[in-house]
């Protein structure tokens, strides 16, 4: 599963960032943080992307949540970098990326009850 992670956190960083790229150009809100003001308007600017964006935002959310309390679980250290990476780029990368650590964590984890350490 290591490498499905890995391969999901490329794919959730490069489609979504196709759009964040070609409105950077168009508009010149580099990623989106150049006018944060304008991008949150944009964000809301109807009820159909107003669904979508508190769906997300609560996803995001959630996220933040269950990727603490995993990484205390499994000894994931400065999970802060994932979420920096989820809000800087969303969580179709975040997301993906904190699995692909996770699973290598639980491996090491298992590898050492099983050997009896």
């Amino acid at each position: 599963m290591k490498r499905a992670y890995l391969a999901l956190t490329v794919i959730g960083f490069i489609l979504p960032n196709i759009f964040v790229f070609k409105e950077s150009v168009q508009s010149g809100n580099i990623l989106f943080y150049a006018r944060p003001l304008e991008t949150f308007e944009l964000m809301f600017i109807n009820n159909v992307s107003s669904a979508f964006m508190v769906d997300l935002l609560f996803v995001v959310a959630l996220f933040l949540f269950w990727s603490y309390r995993e990484a205390r679980k499994y000894q994931i250290k400065n999970i802060w970098l994932i979420w920096i990476c989820t809000f800087a780029f969303g969580i179709a990368s975040g997301l993906p990326l904190f699995l692909y650590l996770r699973e290598i964590k639980y491996k090491n984890v298992e590898v050492g009850v099983s050997s009896g350490c």
